[in-house]
């Protein structure tokens, strides 16, 4: 190849990597959280995002996999980080209403006041007192 041809495919992803991609949501997905761990210990992004901005952590916690959430978070995803929409995981894990995935971000560090609306906010917009108490709101 001489330095005037580009190689085919240039400049889009490539289906190998967006396969892979895909089959790695689907685990978070599924809260297959020894599987997420080796991936991420083998270089992939514990902050990867899909195109609707939802990071593994986020599609764990919204599917209920508090094991998921964990391993993600102790490989340094970010417990707070919000999807296009604004959404939070924890906010997400309050309107499915998983406690022990909301359990496993307060202690992965996550804010009940992150994100639009907060997971403060869902928890007033569904009455959930026992969660305002434990989010130390009122």
């Amino acid at each position: 190849m001489n330095d005037q041809q580009q190689p085919t495919g240039a400049g889009a992803p490539d289906e190998d990597v967006v396969e892979l991609a895909t089959k790695i949501f689907d685990l978070a997905r599924q809260g297959d959280a020894e599987t997420l761990a080796a991936y991420v210990d083998a270089g992939v992004p514990a902050d990867l995002t899909n195109d609707r901005g939802d990071t593994l952590v986020m599609l764990a916690a919204y599917h209920g996999h508090a094991e998921a959430v964990t391993v993600l978070l102790a490989r340094g995803a970010e417990a707070d980080r919000a999807n296009d929409r604004g959404q939070t995981p924890l906010a997400g894990a309050v309107f499915k209403g998983e406690e022990a995935v909301i359990r496993a971000l307060l202690a992965g560090g996550a804010d009940p006041e992150a994100g639009t609306p907060s997971a403060v906010d869902t928890a007033r917009m569904f009455g959930k007192a026992d969660l305002l108490e434990l989010f130390g709101a009122q």
